[in-house]
């Protein structure tokens, strides 16, 4: 079984993550009552969703905060210029990675191209 949190640690990002004040962060969105935030959508994806266990598994804990720039999940404003490149470059970084916030493929360095596409495509449905 893969640990997301031991792979972060391994690749220095917690430590990272620390000093960008992620733990601010997190208590934040923690503290958030469910109601969207401004420019966030209230329309959520389907429950069964191909890409929501990926997604809850190692993407939500920088893109429900926001954490380095991330876009956050269910926020509009923030995903519509990304979406705008199309799919394929939404994956393209996603697989390569954005210095300095996001290595590559996230946390999740066991995925494949397809299991990031259906967590890609998860976030996505999130503001459509």
């Amino acid at each position: 079984m893969e640990q997301p949190l031991i792979t972060c640690m391994a690749a220095g990002i917690w430590q990272r993550a620390l000093s960008l004040g992620v733990v601010a962060a997190l208590v934040v969105a923690c503290g958030q009552d469910g109601a969207p935030a401004a420019g966030q959508s209230a329309q959520a994806p389907a429950a069964d969703h191909p890409g929501k266990r990926t997604y809850e598994r190692y993407c939500h804990s920088c893109h429900a905060a926001g954490v380095a720039g991330a876009p956050l999940f269910g926020a509009a404003a923030d995903w519509e210029p990304r979406i705008a490149r199309g799919m394929d470059a939404l994956l393209a970084t996603t697989i390569a990675g954005i210095p300095p916030g996001m290595p590559p493929k996230g946390l999740c360095t066991t995925c494949d191209d397809e299991r990031l596409s259906q967590a890609i495509e998860y976030m996505v449905a999130a503001v459509r």
